[in-house]
């Protein structure tokens, strides 16, 4: 896992952005759990790196807007974990899911978009992929799912969404969070990826584990 990227130079800069996160030594918050939703896949893709936007054997590049995303997984005292499994899956760019019980009618899931990734934290605890940003679809925000899986094959679930997005407050599951410091974890701010994708964007987003 997470060797893919290797092989694409453009994706360089992402994992160094990542670096400049800084250790923190005090005591953090736990990332909140969500729910895993009902589109995890049920087989997953031959292709499962961390390049959701390239798929292996294939010539096309999955529509979208280009997102390099980062961030760190931490204990509770911010010391990295590392060795994680990293999993992240998502609609595509017309609000479809690469799932057999994703039907809504006249959307056809993007054959160029991979829809679900995998990667594994290094030694500081670091991920990346590259995805694209997140739209919102019928009763949703724009989110990402995330899975975390452990050595000991402890899981953790949770949901990355865009901060001040105007669905967020409507949002089944982001809606109902009250904590506004719950919120706050569970939202990216993007800023410009020019430098490694024509119109492309940046996220960051750590997850701590309690």
């Amino acid at each position: 896992m997470g060797n893919a990227l290797s092989r694409r130079a453009v994706l360089g800069g992402a994992l160094a952005v990542s670096v400049a996160t800084p250790l923190r030594a005090a005591v953090l918050t736990a990332t909140p759990r969500q729910a895993t939703g009902p589109y995890y896949p049920e087989l997953l893709p031959l292709d499962a790196d961390n390049d959701l936007l390239q798929i292996a054997g294939r010539q096309g590049r999955g529509a979208g807007e280009p997102l390099h995303l980062s961030g760190r997984v931490s204990d509770l005292n911010g010391g990295p974990i590392a060795a994680a499994g990293v999993e992240i899956w998502q609609c595509d760019a017309q609000g479809r899911y690469h799932h057999p019980r994703d039907r809504r009618g006249g959307v056809k899931a993007d054959a160029d978009f991979q829809g679900f990734g995998r990667t594994e934290t290094n030694a500081d605890g670091l991920y990346r992929f590259r995805t694209i940003v997140p739209v919102p679809y019928p009763g949703r925000a724009p989110h990402i799912h995330f899975k975390v899986v452990m050595r000991n094959g402890d899981s953790f679930v949770t949901q990355m969404y865009l901060r001040g997005h105007p669905l967020n407050d409507r949002d089944v599951l982001f809606g109902r969070l009250r904590d506004s410091r719950a919120r706050d974890q569970l939202a990216v701010d993007l800023s410009s990826a020019a430098d490694l994708d024509a119109g492309g964007r940046r996220a960051m987003f750590d997850i701590v584990l309690g």
